[in-house]
């Protein structure tokens, strides 16, 4: 039974293979990799070493298998991914330009991915998890997807457990004012928070993101407000802790924030102090970016530490 569970869309991701390519324009592609938020964070858990469980669904199809084993591989508990055979698995296609700006097109609400509902959780497997991850994503991939979080975030609630919220706002899927409407009760439920600056700021309507970071804490939670290449900041009730960025050589920035999650509450559950557990998250973070694909950078905890202490060698971060 998991520690940490995750909940919401698991999609392949294809790529332009350089910046700049637009997807209106016939040109190369690359991938699939696996992908989607949750997904992402569940599987960058378990490489850390976490107890890790994912519950979603997938196509009964090639990029569903691609998704499976992928999570299976990186000792996911998968027992509640489910497979729906009459939809395709979820799909998000994207090209990057040289500004650092990202476009997605996603096949996700009619997909395999939209489909999770509340009939797909266990109540005994979901309540006994320690730590509740749920994306912003996921509560925009449906209706069903959304009534799904809502549940087990419930039910960990009611069995001492905890949540932590990503707001991972995509503007693709709804507007930003939808979005903060359906974050708000797990906004209200969180005991950690874990936006960008720009999340931070559309959530609270704050256009500081610090100031927006500290209208979100509340009695006992905590917000790290992931900055990518200026580090974190980490606000709770009674201080503010500034985590620098470890520098790196970035290649793929898709993912880095839910390895940074994963490792913000992989820290938590060791019961390290806050500072430590910042720079965990970044170097976490910062090595996630470091290969094409949103999964393939995610590091085991033996990478994290050689890396940390300056020893990583070139191209360490995905060893199968």
């Amino acid at each position: 039974m998991p520690t940490i569970l995750s909940i919401g869309e698991a999609l392949v991701e294809i790529m332009r293979p350089k910046p700049d390519l637009p997807l209106d324009s016939p040109g190369p592609f690359v991938g699939p990799f696996p992908s989607g938020a949750p997904a992402i964070f569940a599987d960058c858990a378990a490489r850390l070493g976490a107890s890790s469980g994912f519950i979603g669904v997938v196509g009964d199809d090639d990029f569903g298998t691609c998704l499976r084993n992928r999570l299976l591989a990186d000792r996911v508990d998968v027992t509640y991914l489910a497979t729906d055979p009459h939809r395709l698995t979820g799909i998000a296609f994207v090209t990057y330009h040289s500004d650092g700006r990202r476009h997605f097109l996603f096949h996700m609400q009619d997909a395999a991915a939209g489909q999770l509902g509340p009939h797909y959780l266990n109540q005994d497997y979901v309540a006994q998890a320690k730590w509740l991850h749920i994306c912003g994503s996921a509560l925009a991939a449906s209706d069903t997807s959304r009534e799904a979080c809502y549940q087990a975030m419930e039910w960990v609630k009611e069995a001492g457990g905890q949540v932590s919220l990503d707001p991972n706002l995509r503007p693709e899927l709804l507007s930003v004012d939808h979005i903060r409407r359906i974050c708000q009760p797990v906004l209200e439920a969180a005991d950690v928070i874990l936006p960008s600056d720009e999340e931070a700021s559309m959530l609270t309507g704050i256009s500081d993101p610090e100031e927006a970071a500290m209208a979100l804490v509340g009695e006992g939670r905590i917000v790290a407000l992931k900055r990518g290449a200026r580090g974190s900041i980490i606000f709770t009730p009674f201080e503010r802790l500034t985590a620098p960025a470890f520098p790196i050589e970035e290649v793929d920035p898709t993912g880095a924030g839910d390895c940074y999650d994963a490792a913000f509450l992989v820290g938590l559950l060791e019961g390290w102090p806050l500072t430590q557990v910042a720079r965990f998250a970044n170097a976490v973070g910062a090595l996630a970016t470091t290969r094409l694909g949103p999964m393939e950078g995610a590091p085991t905890r033996e990478e994290v530490e050689a890396f940390m202490m300056g020893k990583r060698q070139k191209g360490s971060c995905r060893s199968q």
